[in-house]
C-alpha cells in the first residue's frame, strides 16, 4: 500500500521549487543555448518558462520529468518568437523602404535646445501655447493651473528663451521680424 500524499503548503511548493530551479536553471540554458545559437534569447525563454513552471508548479507531474517540461516550453517560446520575427521582417520588407526624412532645421534645433532649458512648467506652457495654439484658459485647463500661473509660466518662459535665443539666427534683431503673437 502506497503511504498517502504529504501535504504540499505554499511554503513546502516554494522550497521544492527552488531546489528545482537552482538545480536545472543552468543545464536548461545551456541547452536552448545550442538549440538556438542565441545566449540571450536562451536566458529569455528560459525564464519564461520557470516562470510559467511556478504558475503550473501544483499540476506538474513532479515524479514525471518537470525539466523536460521546461525545457519544450523554452522551446516552443523561442519558436515563437522566430515566428514573429520572420512576421514583422516580411512585413517590413514589402513596406520598402522608409521614406526619407529631411534633417531638422538649423533654428528647430536652437529652439528644441533652448526649450530643453527653461523649467518643464515654462516649458509646457510655452509648448502648449505658442505650438499647440492653445489659449491661456485651455492650457490652464489641460495643465491643471490656474489662469493666472499660466500667465506667469508663459512670462517667465519667453524671457527665458529670448535671453537663450540672444545672437542666435532666432533673435528677432538678427533677422529683423517681430513678434507678431501677442496675448
Amino acid at each position: 500500500m502506497r503511504p498517502p500524499d504529504k501535504p504540499r503548503g505554499r511554503d513546502a511548493d516554494e522550497e521544492a521549487f527552488d531546489v528545482f530551479y537552482t538545480a536545472s536553471v543552468g543545464r536548461v540554458i545551456g541547452q536552448l543555448y545550442a538549440m538556438t545559437g542565441d545566449l540571450a534569447e536562451a536566458q529569455d525563454v528560459v525564464q519564461e518558462a520557470y516562470v510559467r513552471a511556478w504558475q503550473r508548479w501544483a499540476d506538474l507531474d513532479l515524479d514525471g520529468a518537470p525539466e523536460a517540461w521546461v525545457r519544450t516550453v523554452a522551446w516552443r517560446l523561442a519558436v515563437s518568437r522566430w515566428r514573429r520575427m520572420r512576421t514583422a521582417l516580411s512585413f517590413a520588407r514589402r513596406q520598402g523602404p522608409p521614406a526619407s526624412v529631411p534633417p531638422p532645421e538649423p533654428h528647430h534645433v536652437l529652439l528644441v535646445e533652448a526649450l530643453r532649458r527653461i523649467p518643464e512648467t515654462q516649458r509646457r506652457a510655452v509648448v502648449l501655447h505658442h505650438l499647440c495654439d492653445l489659449s491661456v484658459e485651455q492650457v490652464a485647463a489641460e495643465t491643471d493651473a490656474p489662469v493666472g500661473t499660466v500667465k506667469s509660466h508663459l512670462s517667465r518662459g519667453r524671457a527665458a528663451l529670448a535671453r537663450l535665443l540672444t545672437d542666435t539666427e532666432l533673435d528677432s534683431r538678427t533677422t529683423g521680424r517681430s513678434e507678431v503673437r501677442h496675448d
